[in-house]
């Protein structure tokens, strides 16, 4: 049994939590419920996220199972308020050293190194915060992939990214064929993601 969870808090980006929960689940249902995904936040209060989405936390900081992987969104609450917040960054630390896996989606990268699990590594992050992230020191951006792996550190670029994170991870822990079952599931087939040459209507 795998047991995964997502921090969520306040202004985290959407997809960068509900992408890959959508692969995490989707890939629990094909092991027949074995794994279970949890959604983590500091108190039990709803959750808004960046663009209004209101999630409902599962557990606290204080009271989840124990985590195989945790997972850090990202979106501005990751960028410019959870850094500074220390009952949060403490518990990444805590909890990263435990989980086999620690993920990071778009800017999470940015509180994943506030916390200290991504200081030294090699990270992926959102385009457009590559450079506001490395002039943080002790961490090296890598700006041509869509997603890093550093031992035991995975983090990707911004957004729908999560997605292909997330599908590399359930296939590193259950197979490779079984990551594909899992983006079949979700019917994701991102290419060609935009047919920019089709001619306009009329």
């Amino acid at each position: 049994m795998t047991t995964y969870g997502i921090l969520v808090f306040d202004d985290a980006e959407e997809l960068d939590v509900t992408g890959p929960w959508e692969v995490l689940t989707a890939s629990a249902l094909l092991r027949g419920g074995a794994d279970t995904a949890v959604l983590v936040a500091e108190r039990r209060d709803p959750v808004r996220c960046a663009k209004g989405l209101r999630l409902l936390p599962d557990y606290t900081l204080d009271d989840h199972p124990p985590l195989d992987v945790l997972l850090v969104p990202g979106g501005r609450g990751a960028r410019e308020v959870q850094p500074h917040n220390p009952a949060v960054t403490g518990w990444i630390a805590e909890t990263s050293r435990t989980a086999a896996w620690t993920a990071g989606v778009c800017t999470g990268a940015f509180l994943l190194h506030a916390a200290g699990p991504a200081r030294g590594r090699r990270v992926a992050t959102h385009w457009n915060y590559e450079d506001a992230l490395e002039a943080r020191g002790d961490i090296t951006v890598v700006r041509d992939a869509r997603y890093v792996v550093d031992g035991d550190l995975l983090t990707s670029q911004g957004v729908s990214a999560g997605i292909d994170s997330t599908l590399w991870l359930v296939g590193r822990l259950h197979g490779r064929d079984h990551a594909r079952a899992a983006r079949r599931v979700i019917q994701y087939e991102p290419a060609p993601p935009y047919l920019a040459d089709e001619p306009l209507p009329g």
